[in-house]
């Protein structure tokens, strides 16, 4: 069974001469198993119909980010989400430049900012167009942001010229997502992953406790790619309303103390240990078996805490430790914070965010992580969390690969 088998690719179409050959592209897509849906942009329109493209995929072509029957039925925040692979080709100079930018001024550029999944690009442009500066500076920022740049070829073009700029042919392109998605599924295959997610709850009587701002919307990402990508998923979780990503073993668990014993519990069977949940560093002392009542005339109360254990630092000091990575969710000096954690905790990689920007970290949808070895620094530039946790588990893949 081909690795396309039920994917779901997303075929953004521009306005290049090469995109006579998506109809081909199509077709072969859809020959090994993938379910391929077309965008198009009105540039596009002019080279090849809609209605050659809709004939081929067997889906309504999407073309309009103002289509009211659209937003009736998929929507482009649904086309968004539906997609495992979003490829764009021909990507012209126009349309690289756009995303680069990230604009959102038409439908196509629109869902690559709205979607977390992954995004190839084949370049398809004049020769001169492709080695311009503003073109190459423009293809290495979207590479460096996650994006897989596929192509150019080189050869004739239509203008005549012979050079780097010609689209990839259908059987280069199929064979592109065949590798991806192969790569995808092996990346952690047969890998027992053990992940911590979301917040606890220290109680302080039965109605009041003590946490924090955590949704568990990292760590469920991270569950969710992690098993897609082969590994064997067990899932810790605090208090959240998320749903269970499929086919991961999930424990629901209240307090730090429970998460540290099904931590330890977990480590029989367990190579890699991520610790992303946002675990109380101290919780009361004394729990009160009734709710506490306010006092006449005590306009003070203080309450004593202990310190919880460290989750990670007694995972990372255990007999034959599996490979550790840890959460550092700081408000200032994340670096140094980040990299005193990691030495002194004993772990291999740990993953450093600054939760005191706006629209990343805690109750966002989005996240930006810089990630520290001991000896290498990784950055992950603000997206969904879901291509966030596909970004780091290449990393620590890699890094675990390595190790062994």
């Amino acid at each position: 069974m081909s690795s396309l088998h039920g994917k779901k690719i997303l075929l953004g179409i521009s306005g290049g001469i090469a995109a006579y050959k998506c109809a081909e592209l199509t077709r072969r897509l859809k020959d090994q198993g993938a379910d391929v849906r077309v965008v198009m942009t009105g540039s596009a329109k002019e080279f090849i119909t809609p209605l050659t493209m809709q004939a081929v995929s067997g889906h309504a072509i999407a073309d309009s980010l103002l289509d009211p029957s659209a937003e009736a039925g998929m929507g482009h925040i649904e086309l968004a989400k539906w997609a495992d692979l979003i490829l764009l080709a021909p990507a012209t100079a126009n349309l690289i430049a756009r995303l680069r930018a990230g604009m959102a001024d038409e439908l196509l550029t629109t869902l690559c900012l709205a979607s977390p999944s992954p995004i190839a690009v084949s370049p398809a442009m004049n020769m001169e167009m492709y080695l311009a500066p503003a073109t190459q500076d423009n293809i290495t920022v979207l590479s460096s942001r996650g994006l897989h740049i596929w192509g150019p070829g080189n050869g004739p073009q239509a203008c005549g010229d012979i050079g780097p700029g010609r689209m990839l042919e259908a059987d280069d392109l199929v064979a592109r997502c065949i590798d991806f998605f192969s790569a995808e599924n092996q990346l952690l295959a047969n890998v027992n992953m053990t992940i911590t997610a979301g917040p606890t709850l220290e109680a302080l009587d039965p109605v009041r406790y003590i946490s924090n701002h955590s949704s568990g919307k990292m760590g469920f990402s991270l569950a969710e790619m992690a098993q897609k990508m082969g590994a064997n998923v067990t899932l810790i979780s605090g208090p959240v309303n998320l749903k269970t990503p499929k086919d991961v073993q999930r424990i629901d668990i209240s307090s730090a103390l429970q998460m540290h014993q099904e931590s330890l519990n977990s480590l029989n069977q367990c190579d890699i240990f991520i610790a992303c949940a946002a675990v109380a560093d101290y919780r009361p002392a004394n729990i009160e078996t009734q709710k506490m009542k306010k006092q006449q005339g005590v306009d003070d109360l203080t309450i004593q805490l202990v310190k919880n254990p460290d989750i990670i630092a007694d995972v990372a000091s255990t007999e034959n430790a599996p490979f550790c990575v840890g959460f550092a969710a700081e408000t200032e000096h994340v670096e140094r914070y980040a990299l005193d954690k990691l030495k002194r905790k004993k772990l291999k990689l740990i993953a450093a965010n600054d939760v005191a920007k706006s629209g990343q970290g805690f109750n966002s949808e989005k996240n930006a992580l810089t990630v520290f070895s001991e000896t290498e620094r990784f950055a992950i530039t603000l997206a969904d969390k879901k291509l966030v946790a596909s970004q780091l588990l290449t990393i620590i893949a890699q890094q675990y690969s390595q190790s062994r």
